[in-house]
């Protein structure tokens, strides 16, 4: 006989063996889990003094006055021993996600809607100013090139050792100017200088934490300088353009034109701007474009008339064959019911863009199965009015098992007393569908076709990786024929004028939002949803 060894009154009750759990919460609890913590917080006010140093060399007060009032209140949370702060512990993670990744976000991007953000206005004006001035450097006439090495002279100075590369001569220059240096100082070979006597020359990482005082280097020789332009070249040059900070004008040295700060974000004199610009406030301007501007209100039009129409036909479609198919497979007895539920499931569990892929290439016009098979000569994704009908039978076969299984479930939550009823009643099936199973399936799945409706609405992978967008429109550089707003956007953000304008396309993203926000709205208060919640 085996004895059993009782547990003594003071031992803690053992969790069983399977209970992963538990075991987990055990070992992370008490010293452990105290050390844990602290270590995680020790990151985190690392982290936070790393970026309020940051914030404090650009001068973000109010950031940094934010980020250590919640890096303090971070700590006071997990280390203090208040009870009433222990909700606080768990809430504080979602909270903190939540602002990074929904409320930022959105501000960001309605603070870049009234700016002029974009290619040629990145930066700051006190920068653009100094790209500006390097920018303006153009050689003089008969300006000299030379061979460069870096070097520190026997005071540890930061020199540029530097021979002619037409009369090969030798000079030293410094900040101060160019100096002479005698014949055999410097030896030279292969296009590179190896040695220069009472010199020490700089090489490798010696030479890489020199690279910002290079970037700044010059050798003023007249009204030209001496700038390195590799680690061992130099040239010299001379600017075109030069910054009046008392009246923040550029005048340009050889006719004397004056640029000057037109209020969006460039020095410009008349339709002629200098480059880069820098970003600034410019209120309305982004929206006022999207009315006033023919090269974007037109496709813009166009573009949302497509997108309403899109996202309609595939909602509508794709519900009322989800539909078609979960009334057809709902009848008892059927035989191999469940193997045909599975396979309706198939489209909903390969991954998205990956069926779009497959189904770009299958309506090829050239090599296409679709038209092989068929001996079609359809241009599926190349005129524009089949690529509009291919884009919502596409989403419409990605879409049917969603609609498929919600339908289903629907159907099987109707009271069978109801049905039978109108039965009894007298009503053929199409009268007990539209006066009974329709009204009582539009209750669950009304609010689930308004939510379809927007998210088709703004659904960007199902053009951009069927037909990108095209085919071309005649009348937009920008906008293809099967743009939707969301894909529009996103062509805006990147292919608009001399590049990037992402102020626009943050303007029309707004509106999106509203747009989307306010269909939504009346879709709710058709289906009644607010009134069956209250």
């Amino acid at each position: 006989m085996s004895t059993a060894t009782a547990p003594s009154a003071g031992a803690p009750p053992t969790a069983p063996s399977g209970s992963l759990l538990p075991r987990l919460v055990s070992a992370f609890s008490g010293t452990a889990g105290l050390a844990l913590k602290i270590a995680a917080l020790a990151l985190s006010n690392a982290l936070a003094v790393w970026a309020i140093y940051v914030l404090l060399t650009r001068h973000h007060w109010v950031a940094v006055g934010l980020l250590a009032v919640a890096t303090l209140l971070l700590d006071l949370v997990y280390l203090g021993p208040w009870r009433a702060l222990l909700p606080a512990k768990f809430i504080v993670p979602g909270t903190i996600f939540l602002v990074g990744f929904q409320v930022f976000p959105i501000l960001y991007t309605v603070e870049v809607a009234f700016t002029n953000y974009g290619t040629g206005h990145i930066t700051t004006k006190a920068d653009a100013i100094k790209q500006i001035q390097i920018t303006s450097l153009e050689p003089p006439a008969n300006g000299k090139s030379y061979t460069m090495a870096v070097a520190h002279d026997s005071g540890g100075h930061l020199v540029l050792i530097l021979q002619d590369d037409v009369t090969k001569r030798d000079f030293v220059g410094t900040q101060k100017g160019l100096t002479p240096l005698p014949a055999g100082a410097v030896t030279a070979s292969g296009g590179a200088i190896s040695e220069a006597k009472g010199y020490t020359l700089l090489h490798g990482l010696a030479l890489f934490n020199v690279d910002k005082q290079l970037q700044t280097f010059v050798v003023p020789v007249g009204k030209a300088g001496i700038r390195p332009q590799s680690i061992s070249t130099a040239v010299e040059l001379e600017p075109t353009l030069r910054y009046d900070a008392k009246r923040n004008v550029f005048v340009r040295i050889s006719d004397g034109t004056v640029f000057r700060d037109d209020g969006n974000g460039e020095f410009a004199h008349g339709k002629e701007a200098l480059e880069p610009g820098w970003k600034t406030g410019v209120g309305f301007r982004n929206f006022s474009r999207i009315i006033h501007d023919p090269l974007i209100r037109k496709p813009f039009i166009s573009v949302f008339v497509w997108t309403f129409g899109f996202a309609a036909g595939t909602v509508l479609l794709s519900f009322a064959i989800g539909l078609f198919l979960a009334i057809t497979l709902d009848k008892k007895g059927m035989r191999f019911q469940r193997l045909y539920r599975s396979i309706l499931i198939v489209p909903w569990a390969i991954p998205g863009f990956l069926s779009l892929l497959v189904w770009q290439g299958l309506l090829n016009d050239k090599f296409g199965v679709v038209n092989r098979i068929f001996h079609l000569n359809v241009p599926w994704l190349f005129d524009s009015n089949v690529a509009k009908v291919s884009c919502i039978l596409v989403s419409a076969w990605l879409t049917v098992p969603y609609f498929f299984v919600v339908s289903l479930g629907a159907l099987q939550a109707i009271p069978e007393e109801l049905t039978e009823a109108a039965r009894v009643d007298g009503g053929g099936p199409f009268q007990i569908f539209r006066r009974v199973t329709l009204p009582l399936l539009l209750v669950t799945v009304g609010p689930l076709l308004v939510a379809s409706f927007a998210f088709n609405f703004n659904n960007f992978n199902n053009i951009y990786f069927l037909t990108g967008g095209g085919p071309p429109q005649a009348n937009s550089a920008v906008a293809g024929s099967t743009d939707i707003l969301i894909s529009y956007t996103y062509k805006l953000a990147i292919a608009t004028g001399k590049g990037q304008d992402f102020a626009l396309a943050s303007a029309v993203t707004i509106i999106v939002f509203f747009i989307t926000a306010a269909l939504s709205t009346i879709g709710f208060a058709r289906t009644r949803v607010l009134e069956e919640v209250t």
